[in-house]
């Protein structure tokens, strides 16, 4: 029988996001500091969804999407497995969601009134999190 690896996400209900989106983002971001290995097996979607107390079909949801994307690898009657990274959207469709994700964040920050360097400052920060971790 293969080890599940453990996710550690949180749900904040106060999040504006839906808890699928926060459920995509998290494993997302976790994949992307090198927190789960190509190959990990994940927990199920009844598992997920008990150790987050929330609805599996809002897990499966969540999973089907990271599978759409090239995230994850669903293979039948073992599970939910990383997949291999892959360039997973073309060259326009990467331009066209970084400026989209820009345009939002932009209009949700620009209220904030906090100067353009402090906000820089943090971006880096948030990115720099995400940067594969080195394991000796």
């Amino acid at each position: 029988m293969t080890r599940r690896t453990p996710l550690m996400l949180q749900i904040v209900t106060g999040d504006p996001r839906p808890i699928a989106r926060q459920i995509v983002d998290g494993i997302r971001r976790q994949i992307v500091a090198g927190e789960l290995e190509v190959g990990a097996a994940l927990p199920s979607v009844r598992g997920l969804a008990q150790q987050l107390a929330v609805n599996p079909n809002t897990v499966a949801k969540a999973y089907n999407e990271l599978s759409a994307e090239g995230w994850l690898d669903t293979r039948a009657g073992l599970g939910v497995f990383i997949a291999t990274p892959r360039q997973r959207l073309s060259e326009s469709e990467r331009a066209r969601r970084l400026e989209e994700a820009v345009q939002r964040f932009i209009g949700d920050v620009i209220a904030l009134d906090y100067p353009a360097d402090e906000v820089l400052e943090r971006i880096s920060y948030e990115l720099g999190k995400c940067v594969p971790r080195k394991t000796a």
